[in-house]
């Protein structure tokens, strides 16, 4: 344990010591684009018939940086940008010449690029290189939006309530957007200079071209931002934005109907010019999508992606650290209940989110703040005995508060520091929680190396016995430009690490050390587009006690064709020697296995195409003494466009693994272990009808199915990781460990945008789901069994609009102008 700390620590002070050199500045002539003032706003339309079109500076002479790098554009596919503003927006036009037989323009729902041209905007009042804010505009008329910075990437959770229209010429498309204020965040500047890019995409060969020049092969997109000049006595709106809401409900299950009907609104206060406040007022979330449930064999939890907008919108500040995870917000209850023999209850899948708030923002200066707090309601269940009679009733989780709270300071343009904390505390005498993260994110001034480091410390007291405060670290270094590149990492964390509460940590116990090379280029060869070589080599150790764990290496290649735009590539895996796996056991004992392989590859054709297909593969083996182990895979996914609104995706996921060996039960708190086969195939279906940027119809089908047949040898675990055939039956065995398992969901939705950020959706959603231990029973008998089971019919209807404050006061102001008539 002293070794391990004392490693971490010695790390941490080379990171630092790193850190401390200084290095050449980075940067580069900038253009700008200076804007002036309209006293009339263009209509939206598309049409650049505009007065204020006619004497706008223009923004032209796009230069290309995917695939080739440099390539000034040319006059038959030229961009002209031109942009105005008055007291409430920013206006943008463009007209995007190309030819009109070579342009995609397919319909698809916001924030989903499909096969389409598109013009994007971005945004940086503060000029920092770091926060920006993006708009996208498609060659269909189709919005997405986005909130981007060096750390977290792009992040389409985000979405504004903005203005856009496009049309159609003999020659390319023209465009025209208007962005209000309120979408931004800027304090008022005398003469101010903010970010200003622009991208324009074409689909049909994948080349981007953006307005200031920009070389992919060094730095962050956000180093490569124009100048904007000229936005002069502009003052930050109040931004107060309301979404009231209501939800029709109704469902039946197992010859049971129910029926609701909820209120309730979510609200956007700008507390300042650059912090927002967000609420959810009587939360609503009967219409998040299923999740994609799936057999656990392993010893670790299941986990889900995030779904529910208020908590996919504008996180980036919490996801510092790794410390938040949001599921656990309203998640399954945590509470242990003491049973008496006989006794059972069944668990809730979730607990009530009372309300949320968070609150957000970055000064000019890059000193960004979040704080995020969560309420949930009391849950209790019933106990039964074994007559089915309640006994008593029991709180499983109690009124439980979760916050948290971010500050990241950024700085050079490139790099930040933060402190994260989160909390969790339970009411009465149940477990509370609290984790802190101290990150680092350093690039330095010419990006060309980066250093990323985190210090971590949970605590976890347990009220009824002993608390536990565990400790964590990451350590990353890396080359970050030019075509080849490499890092270096190191993860550890000590057996009494714990950020489950809040976050999300499936392990501890870990002293991990990686390496990575990889090469790239930027420019197309005679036959290549791109291509990537990646290496990597991973050498892993538990902390307590101190042991190796595993050791694996690999490579990665991936490669677009320079005709056809199709995709490939291959992967390999080796894990040689003896691997010492300590969970799967669940008592801490090592399970051996030794020489795992692993080769797979990928196909994706050109999606342009109206058929189009991809193709994954891959095979196993484990070459081991008394081991008779093989796997194979493979998913095929044909997509059909019959036309720019209609879009037909299938795919199937088939997936066999003979002689797998695992954990299977235990018998007085020891491990079992079974020799098994385990057949998964999945089948999903996706069918979209855009009718336009604000009419769309989606099907979602998914059918999954498993099974868990072990061959009737079962094993008990020694002490040195080796097992030991015994003579265990089924018979023996509490529980029949084969599996059948299975699930089934679709969602058919329609979505109708009728006012600017307003729309009434309509869902119809069917479940059905099955286990037992007929691991012999085949697809077609499973499938049977399946439709036996009762289903879940479920219907709601949601209707919500938007209110923008500042459009009911400019109401008011217009109503006191008009002129009494006499």
């Amino acid at each position: 344990m002293k070794l391990s700390y004392s490693l971490n620590i010695k790390i941490f002070i080379v990171c630092i010591t790193v850190i401390a050199f200084s290095f050449n500045s980075f940067g580069q002539d900038k253009k700008r684009l200076n804007i002036t003032r309209t006293s009339i706003a263009p209509k939206i339309d598309g049409i650049l018939n505009d007065e204020a079109w006619k004497t706008a500076e223009i923004a032209t002479d796009f230069i290309s940086f995917r695939p080739e790098i440099g390539i000034l554009e040319n006059k038959e596919q030229r961009t002209e940008v031109r942009m105005t503003y008055d007291d409430q927006a920013i206006y943008i036009s463009a007209y995007l010449y190309d030819d009109p037989d070579k342009m995609l323009k397919q319909l698809t729902a916001r924030d989903d690029f499909g096969q389409s041209d598109f013009f994007l905007v971005i945004l940086n009042p503060n000029n920092d290189g770091q926060n920006d804010t993006l708009f996208f505009v498609f060659s269909s008329g189709t919005q997405a939006d986005a909130v981007a910075n060096p750390t977290f990437g792009e992040d389409f959770g985000w979405n504004a309530v903005w203005d856009s229209a496009v049309k159609m010429q003999d020659d390319g498309w023209t465009l025209e957007m208007k962005i209000p204020y309120r979408t931004l965040r800027f304090e008022k500047q005398d003469e101010p200079t903010w970010g200003i890019q622009f991208h324009r995409e074409f689909r049909y060969n994948r080349a981007r071209y953006t307005w200031n020049p920009l070389d992919p092969t060094q730095g962050n997109p956000g180093l490569y931002h124009g100048e904007l000049k000229g936005l002069n006595n502009i003052e930050p709106p109040l931004r107060l934005n309301l979404y009231p809401f209501t939800t029709g409900i109704a469902s039946t299950f197992d010859g049971e109907s129910e029926t609701d009907i909820r209120f309730g609104m979510d609200l956007k206060y700008g507390i300042t010019e650059n912090f927002t406040l967000d609420a959810t007022l009587i939360p609503d979330f009967s219409q998040v999508g299923f999740d994609n449930l799936e057999l656990n064999l392993g010893p670790f939890e299941q986990t889900f992606r995030e779904q529910r907008q208020f908590f996919t919108e504008g996180v980036d500040l919490f996801s510092k650290g790794g410390l938040f995870f949001s599921r656990r917000i309203g998640s399954a209850p945590v509470g242990q209940l003491d049973l008496n023999e006989g006794e059972r209850f069944n668990r809730p899948s979730t607990t009530k989110v009372l309300n949320a708030i968070k609150v957000s923002g970055r000064t000019p200066n890059g000193l960004g703040i979040g704080v995020l707090n969560a309420i949930t309601e009391k849950t209790s269940v019933a106990i039964v005995d074994e007559d089915n009679d309640v006994v008593r009733n029991e709180v499983i989780e109690p009124f439980t508060n979760y916050n948290i709270i971010s500050i990241d300071q950024q700085y050079n343009g490139n790099s930040s520091i933060s402190l994260i904390n989160t909390n969790v505390l339970r009411e009465g005498s149940f477990r509370d929680a609290n984790a802190t993260a101290v990150v680092s994110n350093f690039q330095n001034k010419r990006n060309t190396y980066r250093i990323d480091t985190e210090l971590r410390m949970s605590h976890v007291n347990f009220q009824n016995q002993s608390a536990e405060t565990g400790f964590s670290s990451f350590l990353f270094v890396g080359k970050t430009h030019g075509n080849f590149r490499y890092s270096f990492d190191h993860r550890f964390a000590d057996t009494k690490y714990n950020i489950n509460d809040l976050g999300l940590n499936l392990r501890n116990n870990r002293n991990d050390f990686g390496a990575d090379a990889s090469y790239e280029i930027f420019e197309p060869t005679e036959k290549l587009n791109t291509y990537r070589i990646n290496t990597f080599v991973n050498y892993r150790r538990i902390n307590d006690p101190n042991r190796f764990a595993r050791f694996n290496f690999g490579a990665n290649y991936f490669a677009v064709l320079k005709k056809s735009l199709d995709a490939f590539g291959f992967n390999f895996r080796m894990s040689p020697g003896k691997q010492y796996d300590f969970f799967e056991s669940r008592d801490g004992r090592p399970f051996i296995f030794e020489n795992f392989a692993r080769v797979g590859g990928f196909y994706s054709s050109n999606y342009n195409r109206k058929f189009a297909f991809d193709v994954n593969f891959g095979i196993a083996d484990i070459f081991e003494d008394g081991r008779d182990f093989f796997s194979y895979e493979f998913e095929i996914s044909p997509r059909y466009r019959f036309n720019d609104s209609f879009l037909l995706i299938y795919n199937l996921n088939y997936d066999n693994s003979l002689g797998q060996r695992g954990y299977a039960t235990e018998i007085l708190d020891n491990p079992i272990f079974g020799d098994r086969n385990r057949l998964r195939i999945t089948n999903t279906i996706r069918a979209d009808y855009t009718f336009n940027p604000f009419h769309a119809l989606s099907l979602n089908f998914r059918h999954y199915w498993d099974t868990v047949a072990y061959d009737g040898r079962f094993f008990t675990l020694k002490d040195n990781g080796r097992l030991e055939l015994t003579n265990l039956t089924r018979e023996n065995l509490s529980n029949d460990p084969d599996i059948n398992f299975s699930t089934w969901n679709i969602d058919l939705s329609y979505s109708w945008q009728f006012a600017p950020g307003s729309f009434l959706t309509a869902l119809y959603r069917n479940q059905l789901f099955n286990i037992n231990d007929n691991a012999m029973d085949g697809f077609g008998d499973s499938l049977d069994n399946l439709f036996m089971q009762p289903a879940l019919h479920n219907f709601s209807l949601r209707l919500q609009y938007f209110i923008d404050f500042n459009g009911i006061k400019s109401v008011f102001k217009k109503n006191k102008q008009v002129p009494l008539q006499g």
